[in-house]
């Protein structure tokens, strides 16, 4: 590999804007480094008057984002908001787990330690974009400088931002998208199936309530969350017996599971009675 040194340069300086960089990470949220991580609402408008830049959340472990974006050094006011807004949502939706997040160019030392104490109380993570420049390119690293101290469900518990097909056929990887698709094959033969395309997810439902949501991922695994109602110990455990890796969900009547294509064309009879209860219990 051929070594390159490029220019550490700042994003006004190169003519970009808050702006710029929102719509690069609105077309790719995973260059933050926090995880293939869904949007829910850009700039999302709070009660108190501001706008929360991003509201992001990670589908396998059902955590919130609150991620607030600056351009230039971190300051006090940057904080504040961040923080404001955290709280906002966590006490809009306390049944979830909420994470504040900060990003900017410069996080100076004075900062970063107060974030830092902060961080013992608040969950709140700290990055730290680095730009740089080689002849006519652009390059962004977002880096992590401040984890966690300590390393509601799948309903639509608000309205969800609705995209389509082609939304997902762009950002996924072909193999999850087909996985979804089977599965919509197995809903066919018990009734006509109700897809919402959501830019967090995929909501299948037929006449009663959702019952199955898909995540497609960039690798070729599709993760899902399914209904599963008092049977969901025994699914569980069915499910594991396939070596398909499967947990219990945060509320008493949901699985999780992870899937690929060849799992999916080993165990069909085993998914598509998962997919029958699930159906099942919408009603």
């Amino acid at each position: 590999m051929e070594y390159i040194k490029a220019e550490t340069v700042k994003l006004r300086d190169m003519g970009k804007d808050e702006k710029w960089l929102q719509d690069r990470i609105n077309d790719d949220p995973s260059i933050l480094g926090l995880g293939d991580l869904a949007i829910i609402r850009r700039e999302r408008t709070q009660y108190t008057g501001g706008r929360i830049d991003f509201l992001m959340y990670d589908p396998e472990d059902s955590v919130r984002y609150e991620i607030e974006i600056m351009l230039g050094t971190l300051n006090e006011s940057h904080i504040i908001r961040t923080i404001e807004y955290w709280d906002i949502e966590r006490r809009r939706y306390p049944a979830l787990e909420h994470r504040a997040v900060i990003v900017a160019e410069d996080i100076t030392n004075r900062f970063f330690n107060v974030i830092s104490l902060m961080n013992k109380a608040i969950p709140i993570i700290a990055v730290q974009l680095n730009a740089f420049k080689h002849k006519d390119q652009l390059f962004l690293n977002f880096v992590k400088v401040l984890d966690l101290v300590e390393t509601g469900e799948e309903e639509e518990i608000e309205p969800q931002e609705i995209v389509n097909r082609e939304y997902w056929a762009s950002r996924a990887n072909p193999k999850s998208i087909e996985i979804v698709d089977t599965l919509i094959e197995f809903v066919k033969t018990i009734s006509e199936p109700r897809i919402t395309y959501n830019r967090g997810h995929i909501a299948v439902g037929t006449t009663g309530r959702n019952f199955m949501w898909c995540h497609p991922r960039k690798g070729p695994q599709l993760f899902l969350v399914m209904r599963a109602g008092d049977q969901r110990d025994g699914l569980v455990l069915k499910f594991e017996e396939k070596g398909i890796e499967c947990t219990k969900g945060d509320r008493p009547y949901i699985i999780k599971l992870t899937l690929t294509t060849k799992e999916l064309k080993e165990n069909k009879e085993l998914i598509a009675e998962a997919v029958s209860m699930a159906e099942n219990l919408s009603h």
